[in-house]
């Protein structure tokens, strides 16, 4: 009452709403120097990655520069060849039967980086070899050869001089009858190549759905059931290749060692689930039935491309 009377009341109230508003501008102050903070920090790892892609640019121009100083001789291949089958044979024949005097024939597995031997070799021709690698290079010292293959199985990368070319028929085609499959995420097929011919052995073909119609399932229902249609099919194309491989189909009657090499082909995104079983995968593209698109995926990875330097 006495307050009211005084009117200490209201200086009071309006103290308390000052009061308040003080807190509430202390927290909001508080906030904007943790924004401040948080946007400094930002700025910081921003200005850090900023310098490392500019360093990273800086690098890869003066690689560019590097290669285009390489190149400004303007050189070509001379020819380029789609190998296999018989002529594949052929021509690993004629370059195996190349014979020269004491370190005369130069062979090299180049992946990314080209020897020093190789550069010294071709001289401004090197540059092709970066267009072809991964490839094997012979190169004699007379210039008589000079040609770069991809062999499907690569070795290690080396370089050599000899008397002749160091060519290993296994790494263009198998050695010995070898187990391929072909993965889609429909499409499975099993068989035996034996570096002519495909022979057959398994094959599934699961019934997935297509692509996403209007109406009906939602996007996000329908991708989980053509997933879980996939993951089924995919499952089933290992069983049927670890069912195979430890069965008596093995046995010699089939001409396949008990070490034999699975090499799988196939959709790039479902090879992944495949690399423990597998000698080797590979991406290739073939469509058809499974008997057809067996033989057009070996068809395809084992094609020796060459090309003349």
């Amino acid at each position: 009452m006495l307050d009211e009377l005084l009117g200490r009341a209201e200086l009071k109230a309006r103290i308390e709403e000052l009061e308040e508003e003080k807190r509430h501008l202390e927290r909001r102050a508080e906030a904007e120097e943790e924004r401040r903070s948080e946007a400094a920090r930002k700025r910081q790892e921003a200005e850090a990655e900023v310098n490392r892609l500019e360093d990273r640019i800086e690098g890869l121009e003066e690689r560019v520069e590097r290669l285009s100083g390489d190149e400004t001789a303007d050189v070509d291949f001379r020819d380029t060849e789609a190998l296999r089958g018989e002529r594949r044979d052929e021509v690993l024949s004629r370059l195996a039967s190349f014979e020269t005097g004491p370190e005369g024939a130069l062979t090299a597995m180049v992946d990314e980086e080209v020897p020093e031997a190789v550069s010294d070799a071709l001289g401004e021709r090197a540059a092709l070899i970066r267009r072809a690698a991964p490839c094997l290079v012979c190169v004699d010292d007379a210039g008589l050869v000079a040609a770069a293959l991809d062999p499907p199985t690569p070795p290690a990368p080396f370089a050599a001089w000899d008397s002749e070319f160091r060519l290993d028929r296994s790494w263009f085609a198998p050695a010995a009858p070898t187990w391929v499959a072909l993965v889609r995420s429909d499409l499975f097929a099993l068989g035996i190549y034996d570096g002519d011919a495909v022979t057959l052995v398994d094959d599934i073909e699961s019934d997935v759905m297509g692509s996403h119609s209007k109406g009906g399932f939602s996007q996000a229902r329908f991708e989980r059931r053509r997933d879980q249609q996939v993951d089924d099919h995919l499952g089933r194309a290992r069983d049927a290749i670890e069912t195979h491989l430890d069965s008596d189909v093995r046995d010699g009657s089939i001409g396949l060692s008990d070490d034999a090499d699975l090499v799988v082909l196939g959709e790039q995104t479902v090879l992944g689930q495949f690399t423990d079983l597998a000698d080797r995968t590979a991406a290739v593209d073939a469509s058809g039935a499974p008997g057809e698109a067996l033989q057009r995926a070996v068809r395809e990875f084992w094609t020796v491309r060459l090309s003349l330097l």
